[in-house]
């Protein structure tokens, strides 16, 4: 097959998929991440690498990225007070060392730490909003957590992947390096912001002919990641950066954030879950060790979120909903199968071990809205009143 059959088949993937996921009442990567697996060269080989395939993957993986950054809402971080922020880092202190002790001992490295204690904002935020909860004090204790998994976990792994490469030396200090650049470029565009509001103002304008609210922050994107390349940083922590910064930055965000979703996820992120699939191991998945090691890590990952969160009700929050908590906190999604793939191009993972981890990302995707939903049934308009929603049908392309 050559490049034009595999983009043909990628654009008809990337339309139906989510229609029937819709349907299926599953997540649309899910799907996507099959997809390879069956049109890629462990199925029936329809879809095959090439430096087409690879640019467009690349490219959604950094958009993917800078879209998990620009979730982070630092306005709400920033109501919260110090209390609330500081049972946050010790919940995911806690979760940081259950994930390094269930690491050792399963065999692995200081990598798979990583992966454990990652959570997926794109699930939680819209289970949340599903649920009518986010403006409670669980939501908002829920959101917390995640938003600071998310963050702290990529910069653990990119210095991790930096000390990897290069040893324990000045090296590391490209990462301060490259935090200092950001920050200047973060004060600048704040006091920008401030003394020209009315030219900002245009970047948020849903009629702008221009979009120049999408040019802004692809230029923004590609440059920390330019930056990231040229400190020899991983580039994926320079387009979570431009992300948060972004959203640091611009608190109030108009349609800008539901266009660039809508510009990302509409293509050139499935592209990125399809081009997994295609490099999948399907071998690891008949292989009966692998299947208890995949149970054993799948364990693993629903303790580290599920007992941290017990801490939470040291910020009131009752017994019950901290265990819901813990177990849409367990949700992951995106960022653990980037995660992983950025350990298999680094030779830390093997792809059975990244099998595993997509195995992981499908069964969290079903457990953890659905367990939240069970403890924590959704709030009717008046914020009382609980009412059935279809567990999957508010997000199935997520």
């Amino acid at each position: 097959m050559n490049e034009a059959t595999t983009l043909i088949l990628i654009a008809a993937g990337a339309l139906v998929l989510p229609l029937l996921a819709g349907r299926m009442l599953v997540p649309a990567v899910v799907l996507e991440i099959l997809f390879g697996v069956v049109m890629g060269p462990n199925g029936l080989g329809w879809i095959e690498h090439s430096e087409l395939l690879d640019f467009l993957a690349e490219f959604g993986f950094f958009l993917l990225m800078f879209l998990s950054g620009f979730e982070i809402d630092f306005g709400k971080l920033g109501r919260q007070g110090p209390g609330q922020i500081s049972v946050a880092l010790v919940v995911f202190a806690s979760t940081l060392g259950l994930s390094f002790f269930f690491s050792k001992q399963l065999g692995h490295g200081p990598f798979v730490t990583f992966l454990l204690a990652t959570t997926s904002m794109g699930l939680v935020v819209p289970t949340l909003r599903a649920t009518r909860r986010t403006q409670t004090p669980l939501g908002q204790a829920i959101l917390i957590c995640a938003a600071l998994a998310d963050f702290l976990t990529m910069i653990g792994v990119t210095v991790f992947a930096l000390a990897y490469e290069h040893g324990v030396g000045w090296q590391l200090m490209k990462v301060p390096a490259l935090f200092a650049i950001i920050a200047v470029v973060l004060l600048a565009l704040r006091q920008t912001a401030y003394w020209y509001p009315e030219k900002f103002e245009r970047l948020f304008r849903p009629d702008d002919p221009d979009e120049m609210g999408i040019r802004t922050s692809l230029a923004l994107l590609f440059v920390f990641v330019g930056l990231s390349l040229a400190f020899d940083v991983e580039p994926i922590l320079g387009a979570f950066l431009a992300g948060t910064v972004f959203s640091l930055v611009f608190r109030h965000r108009g349609s800008l954030e539901r266009e660039l979703s809508g510009f990302s996820f509409g293509f050139l992120i499935p592209i990125f879950f399809i081009n997994v699939g295609v490099g999948f191991d399907v071998s690891a998945l008949f292989d009966p060790t692998a299947l208890i090691h995949g149970g054993l890590i799948l364990a693993a990952a629903l303790t580290v979120k599920l007992f941290p969160s017990l801490l939470l009700v040291l910020r009131g929050i009752s017994l019950r909903d901290s265990i819901a908590a813990g177990a849409l906190l367990s949700a992951r999604l995106s960022l653990v199968i980037a995660v992983a793939s950025l350990g298999v191009r680094l030779g830390l993972l093997g792809r059975d071990l990244q099998a595993e981890v997509i195995l992981l990302a499908a069964v969290t995707t079903t457990f953890a809205p659905t367990v939240f939903r069970l403890l924590c049934p959704p709030l009717g308009n008046d914020g009382s009143r609980p009412h059935s929603i279809e567990p999957f049908r508010d997000f199935g392309d997520v």
